[in-house]
């Protein structure tokens, strides 16, 4: 069965005013957040203060940056390739994408935006304020996690191991009713990411190899390879894709945690016993970047279990 099954990733509403650590509301949505995480990796989340005006208005913004030439958008660089901006290329000709470093500090932001336009752009504002929503609802899923295993003595320090980038993603139009792929399926890399689309084309792999289809103005809530490795693999990383049809452009932002430059990612004590052996060796993320981009990792079924895992059977 393809992405036609019925299936549906699970909805878990974070808008309660009453969600506060210690609360009934927090442990119910606690509960719900873990077993999603176990059986999908991750779920769609129900979230007022990233309200449909604050995405319409970040969409819109969206629109005007990548209107852009294409020499203005390559003033979008960073030492991370991944971070900076990418043009559409043979292997995924649908998609660009531009990338905001620490985008939760506000500069950041308007310094693209100066960059981009002679006397700025206002609007980014809205991209400003979408990211002080989407990194609450990051920093409340990651607690949820640590608490949920009993790992809450790491809080702070997971908390301050991470920084964050925004990634602008747009995708041409096919021009086709048949589906062409948008972008290839992966695992993301990272800790945690927040995904918002606009038209369909999310698609999610299932356990059980299906494809289900993500729902349009929907935000994700994904793991990444770097969390798995972290909780010894005790929550599920989903491959994940984008794929195109008709002659909409599609737009989607996403932001994602990264671990900071330096931090070795490394399994508590806690979640390694007899019968959940050490499956990562400790790493840096950004190691694993680098070996992510190599020829190496290329040829590698999976790069990140190539590059970390103890045991082949990972």
């Amino acid at each position: 069965m393809g992405s036609e099954t019925l299936v549906q990733l699970p909805v878990i509403d974070f808008s309660n005013q009453n969600l506060k650590p210690g609360s009934l509301e927090w442990d119910s949505v606690k509960t719900q957040v873990r077993q999603a995480l176990e059986e999908y990796g991750c779920f769609e989340a129900s979230y007022d203060k990233a309200s449909s005006e604050l995405r319409k208005a970040v969409f819109e913004s969206l629109k005007e940056l990548f209107e852009l030439p294409l020499e203005t958008k390559m003033k979008n660089v960073s030492e991370n390739p991944s971070h900076a901006y990418i043009a559409p290329h043979p292997s995924a000709p649908l998609y660009e994408s531009i990338g905001i470093e620490d985008p939760d500090f506000g500069e950041n932001v308007e310094s693209l935006a100066n960059s981009f336009w002679p006397h700025g752009n206002p609007s980014f504002r809205f991209i400003g304020l979408m990211v002080e929503q989407l990194s609450e609802l990051d920093r409340v899923v990651r607690r949820m996690i640590l608490e949920s295993f009993g790992i809450e003595k790491y809080m702070e320090e997971h908390m301050n191991s991470t920084k964050y980038l925004l990634r602008a993603m747009k995708y041409k139009p096919p021009n086709t009713s048949e589906k062409k792929l948008g972008s290839r399926d992966h695992t993301d890399k990272n800790i945690v990411t927040v995904l918002c689309q606009g038209i369909q084309g999310l698609e999610i792999q299932l356990k059980n190899g299906e494809w289900i289809t993500a729902k349009p103005h929907s935000l994700t809530v994904f793991i990444g390879d770097s969390l798995f490795a972290w909780l010894n693999g005790r929550l599920h990383t989903p491959y994940h894709r984008v794929m195109m049809k008709g002659n909409e452009p599609r737009y989607s932002f996403g932001l994602f945690s990264n671990p900071k430059k330096g931090y070795i990612i490394k399994a508590p004590e806690e979640l390694v016993d007899e019968e959940h052996p050490l499956m990562f060796k400790p790493f840096d993320f950004h190691d694993f970047l680098r070996f992510f981009h190599s020829d190496a990792a290329c040829k590698s079924q999976s790069a990140f279990h190539t590059f970390c895992a103890l045991h082949s059977n990972t």
